[in-house]
Formats: structure tokens, sequence, C-alpha cells
């Protein structure tokens, strides 16, 4: 058979042409199928697990993440604040944390998997407010006894910085715990355990 006349080059040409664009076409084609898959802003804000990068909190300071519309506080506790936490259970309500405010892997004195970071739903317990975290040495600071936590301001209730609640204050319990874990050291993920279980 004879290939006189054929332009080879322009044959090769129109081939890479067609499958460039058919490959941009499927791409197409399939994006709208890959993004039904992605959990939308709504499914993330009802529920969806959250990330946390914790790796730049230095010992005192407190990040908030927001997880079912919810605040999600983290707090990296110093080595002074977690000596204190054992010093203050004559003071609390529920300080072997009896009321199930937490998962079972933080029901313990510091109520968290890593004794150095607290992870907290923000909401006080008794009406909804949001209470203020008071370090220790906060030039406002609640006393000459207190050992840094948290106050809610609408009703006066006291947190410790376990997220224990104090005696005589109108909140009924602690502050709740979320299920959560570690996906690296400095890596947390709010609403999932490491059980694969979600919130």
């Amino acid at each position: 058979m004879s290939t006189d006349g054929v332009n080879h080059s322009k044959r090769r040409l129109l081939v890479a042409a067609t499958s460039v664009v058919g490959a941009i076409g499927a791409g197409f084609v399939a994006y709208p199928f890959i993004a039904s898959m992605l959990p939308s802003a709504r499914v993330q804000a009802a529920g969806a697990p959250v990330e946390a990068d914790i790796g730049k909190l230095e010992p005192g300071q407190r990040m908030t993440v927001e997880w079912r519309g919810k605040p999600v506080w983290i707090v990296r506790r110093t080595d002074a604040n977690l000596k204190d936490l054992a010093s203050m259970e004559a003071k609390l309500r529920d300080p072997n944390s009896d009321m199930e405010q937490q998962p079972a892997y933080a029901k313990n004195q510091h109520r968290s998997i890593k004794p150095e970071y607290l992870v907290v739903v923000g909401i006080c317990t008794h009406l909804g407010c949001s209470p203020q975290y008071v370090k220790i040495d906060d030039p406002h600071s609640l006393g000459a006894d207190w050992k840094g936590g948290f106050f809610c301001p609408c009703h006066g209730s006291f947190f410790d910085l376990a997220g224990r609640v104090y005696q005589g204050v109108p909140a009924p319990l602690n502050l709740e715990v979320p299920k959560y874990s570690y996906i690296n050291d400095t890596k947390i993920i709010v609403g999932v355990d490491k059980e694969g279980g979600a919130a």
C-alpha cells in the first residue's frame, strides 16, 4: 500500500491534539463525580472531623478550632499546670470525672490522651455560655490560690485546667471532652478516635 502524499507529522500532531482534548474533557466529566464524594462545608460544620495543627502551640497557650458549630479548645499545659491538677481535687465537684463528659481514654486526672494537651468543648455546662481562659499569671487573676483554668462570667462558674468544674458554682458538669486522636506528634483530629469511632 502506497503512503505517497500522507503527511505523517501532521497525522501525529492531530492524534496528539485529539488525545489531549479528550483527556481534558474526561477530567471535566470526572470532576463533578469526585467532588460529590468530598464532604461539603455544611456536612463538615454538621460534624465531620476537624484537624488541628498543634505544632506551634507554646506551653500555656490555647488555640480554638470549630467542630459541629462549637468551639473546641486545645490548651498546652505547662509542667506547673500538670502538678497543680492533683492539688485541685478538694475544690472540685467531680474530680475523678465520674460523670460521662469524656471518652474512656480521657477519664484520668488530666482528662486527656497526652497529659500536656487538653482538648475540651469551650461551652459552659450551665447555660451554654463560653468561658474565658484565665492563666495563673494573668493580671486579672481570680485570687491568690487561682491555678489557671476557665471562668464563665455569665453566672460565675469555674473550671480547672482539666476542664473539671468547681464545687458551689452553677455549672453541674465538667467541660465536655470530645472524641479525638493524634494523627502524629503535631496534629490531632477532633471528632474521631483511634478506634475509628466518630462522635
